[in-house]
């Protein structure tokens, strides 16, 4: 058997995946200006469910760059989140990343109580925008933040995956009064968000 394989040079690899997927999506209306979102969410999870699964409050795309030009930070929930944030554009807003999961102050206040890092994070006093990919946890703490009145975030992406509690804390981030991007049902994961 032959193998046959695409003659693509390393550097066009990312274009042509993008050519793909737009064909393959042939003629599914995305909701615009979440396109690119909803592109590089199956770009890297080869999975088109993100075409119908993804959720966008009302002008979250816009809400979000609006407030990453305004200085915003974004706390993630997984140094994998983290690391796939191009820090270097951030800054450039006067933004950082923030991921306290290995902070041993988090550590024992979470061994105490059961959470610490969306508690830190919302202390901050800082423009916030919170990209979430494995904890139900952290978005169940961040819908009870919100609700306490100790955080306005600026956007909320809320994208774990797994099985418990996964759809229900997706559901009340959908439910709190903020921007989100939520990816419905238990899809998700940090290189989502």
């Amino acid at each position: 058997m032959k193998v046959e394989l695409e003659n693509v040079k390393p550097m066009d690899i990312e274009k042509r995946s993008f050519e793909i997927i737009t064909e393959e999506l042939g003629d599914k209306k995305l909701v615009p200006g979440t396109e690119l979102i909803v592109k590089r969410c199956i770009h890297t999870s080869a999975d088109f469910d993100y075409a119908e699964n993804l959720c966008f409050s009302e002008n979250a795309v816009e809400k979000a760059i609006a407030a990453i030009k305004d200085g915003a930070c974004i706390v993630t929930d997984t140094h994998m989140a983290e690391s796939g944030i191009n820090k270097r554009v951030l800054s450039r807003y006067g933004g950082e990343v923030f991921c306290f999961i290995s902070d041993e102050d988090v550590a024992a206040t979470a061994k105490a109580n059961g959470t610490a890092s969306m508690d830190k994070a919302a202390a901050m006093g800082k423009k916030l925008i919170f990209a979430i990919g494995n904890a139900p946890t952290a978005l169940v703490r961040l819908y009870e933040l919100i609700e306490e009145g100790k955080l306005d975030p600026e956007l909320i992406i809320g994208v774990p995956v797994g099985f418990v509690n996964v759809v229900q804390s997706k559901e009340l981030i959908m439910q709190a009064d903020v921007p989100y991007i939520v990816a419905r049902g238990r899809k998700g994961g940090s290189n989502v968000a």
